[in-house]
C-alpha cells in the first residue's frame, strides 16, 4: 500500500523534473512512510511512498521487467498474485522478489491491458512502457484506491491525492462551481469532477492511456452485470454465500504486519469478525468507536460480537471536542469539501487503530452488494404515492408536516418524521435517482435559493439527479432494484464510502481491506434474484440467513444504522456558535451564497422544528476547506 504520483510532461517544459517529482511525492508520505522510490527517464517521472505490507525486504518500488523497459509504481493489494505468478512462470517470466507489484508488471507484459481483468484486489497504478512510449494508469473495479490527474499544454500529472497535483507551479487553484453544486446535494464531488477546475478523478474500473505526442484517453475496462440471473434455490444460495465470503476474508488475511478489524456492531462487520475468528489462531484485534449519545452509538452491539468471539477489543468515544480538534485534519486528508460526517470518527478510529495494527478489515460494500438500505425496499412500495397529483405530494402533505418538530433523540436516518418531510422531494425526483430522492442534503431549488445571482443563472439547469440517471440508464440490469444498486456502486460507494475509508485510514498509514468488495462476491451477488436481497421490508435477506449461526439474533434483526455523528444535535447546542462563526465569517461563503438564506437555516435549526444539521454541516466543510486550501 502506498501513495503514487508521476508526470509525462512536454519536452520543452523547463521545470526541475526531479525536484517536481520529489515535491509531488512528499505530500503522499502519510500514505507510505516506510520508503520512497523514484523513476525518471527523460520527460517521464514516477514516484511512490511505500507502506510495507507484503514482501517487506524486497518490495520497494519502482519495479521493472527483466530488461527494465517497463516500469511500475503501484498502490494496493492483489490478493490472487500467487496464482497469477504461477501462471506467468509457466510463460517463462522471471521473478526476483515475492511482491505482488512484480506480478502486475509481468501480467502486463503477457496480456497487455487485459491483465486488469485477471486481478482480484484493490489497486491504482501507473505503468510506463518505454519501448512503446506508452503510459497506462488504471484503477480497480470498485474504486477502493484513488487516482487523480491533470492535463494541460505542460503535460500530464497524476497522483493518489489531489494535494500532490496542487504542487505543480502551473496549476491554478480555481473552484469548479459545477462540482460544488453537486457536492451540496450528494455530500461528495462525483467523478470525474473535483472541486478544482482542471483536476479530475479517474473513475473506478477505468484506465487512462497516453502515448507520447497524443492526448490522454480515458475508457472503462469493466462493468458490473446484473443479468442473466442465477437459477438457484435458497439452500444453494446460502451455502455458496458462506463459501464465497469465507474465501474473500481468507484472501485478505495475507499480511506480514499486524492485522485486525473495524467492528461497528452492524451485521456486515460482525460477519467479517466472525469469519476472521474461524481461521485465526489468536484473538482477533477489533476496534470500535461510539458516542456518549447512546441513540447514535452501536458500541453495545460491537461488544456482543467481541464477547462472543473473545476478540482483543478496543473501544473509543468521540465527543464534540474531538470534532473541533480533527476537522481541519480531515479536510486536509480529503483535499476538497466532504460532508459525510462519519469521516471524523473514522479518522479518530484509524488513528487509535494504528497504535495496534497496520491492516484492518471492514464491512464496506455489504449494503451495496446485498441491498442493505431501507430505501431499496421502500422505493417500490411508494411508487403509488409518487403517482398522486402534485397538489397532494408537493403542497398539502409537505405543508401539513412542516411545522411538526423533529425529535432530537432519534437519529435523522431513522427518524420517520424526517422521512415524511422528504416526501415532497421523493415525489418530485425520478425513481432513477434513489439517493437524491431519499438522502440528499440540498434539493435543486434549495441550492438555487442559496446561491448568488451569477451562480443561480449558471447552474439553474444543471440537476444533480441527472448524474445518477445517466448511471441508471447504463446499467446492465432489468429491475428498479438492480439498476439502483448499480447506480450506488458507481456513485455513492465509489464517490463517498470508499474515498472516506481510504483517506481516513491512509492519513494514519492504515490499510483498510473490504471482503464484501471481492470481485467474485460482487459479481455473484449482482446476478442473484432479487428475493435474496430484499423480501418485503427486510433487506440483506441472504446475509441474515447465511450467517444466522454466527451472528446473534438481536444483531441479525436490526435495521440499518448509519455510522455517523449526532451532527444535528451538536450544531444545535454544543457547536452552534463555533460553526456559525466559521460559516458566516468566511469570505468565499459570503461571496458565493446568500447570507440571509444561511441565517435562516441556522434559525430554523435552532428552534428544533426542522433538522438542517446536514445542510449546515455541508456549508461548514466548505468554509473550512476554503480556509485550509
Amino acid at each position: 500500500m502506498c501513495g503514487i504520483c508521476g508526470f509525462l510532461i512536454d519536452r520543452n517544459n523547463g521545470e526541475d523534473r526531479f525536484g517536481l517529482l520529489k515535491s509531488l511525492n512528499h505530500t503522499l508520505e502519510h500514505r507510505g512512510p516506510d520508503s520512497n522510490g523514484y523513476y525518471l527517464n527523460g520527460n517521464i517521472g514516477m514516484g511512490m511512498s511505500r507502506l510495507a505490507i507484503i514482501d517487506l525486504t524486497s518490495g520497494d518500488q519502482p519495479k521493472f521487467n527483466e530488461d527494465k523497459s517497463i516500469a511500475i509504481v503501484y498502490n494496493g493489494e492483489i490478493y490472487n498474485y500467487r496464482n497469477l505468478r504461477d501462471q506467468l512462470e509457466n510463460f517463462d517470466h522471471r521473478f526476483t522478489t515475492n511482491s505482488d507489484t512484480e506480478v502486475i508488471i509481468h501480467a502486463y507484459e503477457q496480456w497487455g491491458d487485459q491483465c486488469l481483468l485477471k486481478f482480484n484486489g484493490m489497486f491504482a497504478f501507473s505503468i510506463w512502457d518505454d519501448k512503446r512510449k506508452r503510459l497506462l494508469l488504471a484503477r480497480d473495479r470498485m474504486g477502493q484506491k484513488p487516482l487523480y490527474w491533470h492535463y494541460s499544454s505542460k503535460g500530464l500529472l497524476w497522483a493518489s491525492e489531489a494535494k500532490a497535483l496542487l504542487k505543480a507551479p502551473w496549476l491554478d487553484r480555481k473552484i469548479n462551481p459545477q462540482a460544488l453544486h453537486h457536492y451540496l446535494t450528494l455530500q461528495y464531488t462525483p467523478d470525474p469532477l473535483t472541486i478544482y477546475e482542471g483536476i479530475f478523478q479517474l473513475p473506478a474500473a477505468h484506465k487512462l492511456v497516453m502515448e507520447e505526442g497524443r492526448q490522454p484517453k480515458v475508457s472503462r475496462w469493466w462493468q458490473l452485470d446484473f443479468e442473466p440471473k442465477w437459477q438457484i434455490d435458497d439452500r444453494e444460495a446460502i451455502e455458496y454465500a458462506g463459501e464465497l465470503l469465507r474465501e474473500a476474508v481468507r484472501k485478505r488475511l495475507i499480511s506480514e504486519v499486524p492485522l485486525g478489524a473495524f467492528l461497528s456492531g452492524g451485521i456486515d462487520s460482525s460477519i467479517i469478525v466472525s469469519l476472521m475468528s474461524e481461521v485465526s489462531s489468536y484473538p482477533v484485534k477489533t476496534f470500535s468507536i461510539g458516542f456518549e449519545e447512546n441513540q447514535f452509538s452501536e458500541t453495545e452491539y460491537a461488544r456482543q460480537i467481541a464477547e462472543k468471539y473473545e476478540t482483543d477489543h478496543h473501544e473509543f468515544l468521540f465527543r464534540p471536542d474531538d470534532l473541533t480538534n480533527v476537522i481541519e485534519r480531515v479536510i486536509y486528508a480529503t483535499d476538497e469539501p466532504f460532508a459525510d460526517p462519519a469521516a471524523l470518527p473514522l479518522y479518530e478510529l484509524a488513528r487509535q487503530t494504528r497504535k495496534h495494527v497496520t491492516v484492518a478489515l471492514s464491512g464496506d460494500g455489504g449494503d451495496e452488494t446485498l441491498a442493505g438500505y431501507l430505501r431499496y425496499a421502500l422505493d417500490r412500495f411508494l411508487r403509488p404515492y409518487a403517482a398522486l397529483p402534485d397538489w397532494i405530494t408537493q403542497k398539502a402533505i409537505p405543508a401539513g408536516v412542516s411545522f411538526l418538530p423533529e425529535p432530537k433523540w432519534i437519529p435523522e436516518d431513522r427518524n420517520p418524521l424526517t422521512g415524511l418531510k422528504r416526501l415532497d422531494q421523493f415525489s418530485s425526483t425520478t425513481e432513477k435517482a434513489s439517493l437524491v430522492r431519499w438522502g440528499s442534503y440540498f434539493s435543486h431549488n434549495e441550492k438555487l435559493g442559496l446561491y448568488n445571482d451569477v451562480w443561480q443563472d449558471e447552474l439553474a439547469e444543471d440537476r444533480t439527479e441527472d448524474w445518477l440517471v445517466k448511471a441508471y440508464d447504463e446499467a446492465n440490469a432489468d429491475s428498479l432494484l438492480d439498476r439502483t444498486l448499480f447506480v450506488d456502486h458507481v456513485t455513492y460507494l465509489s464517490g463517498d464510502l470508499l474515498p472516506k475509508s481510504d483517506r481516513m485510514t491512509m492519513a494514519h498509514s492504515v490499510e483498510a481491506r473490504a471482503p464484501f468488495l471481492d470481485p467474485d462476491w460482487v459479481e455473484w451477488t449482482a446476478r442473484l434474484p432479487e428475493k435474496y436481497k430484499v423480501r418485503g421490508l427486510q433487506t440483506k435477506w441472504l446475509l441474515r440467513n447465511a450467517f444466522q449461526d454466527e451472528i446473534p439474533a438481536k444483531i441479525r434483526s436490526r435495521g440499518k444504522q448509519g455510522f455517523s455523528i449526532p451532527v444535528g444535535q451538536w450544531l444545535r447546542y454544543e457547536l452552534k456558535e463555533w460553526s456559525k462563526q466559521i460559516i458566516m465569517e468566511n469570505k468565499f461563503i459570503l461571496e458565493a451564497f446568500n447570507p440571509i438564506a444561511i441565517e435562516k437555516l441556522f434559525n430554523e435549526h435552532s428552534t428544533g422544528r426542522i433538522n438542517h444539521g446536514k445542510k449546515l454541516w455541508a456549508l461548514l466543510m466548505v468554509a473550512i476547506w476554503d480556509k485550509s486550501y
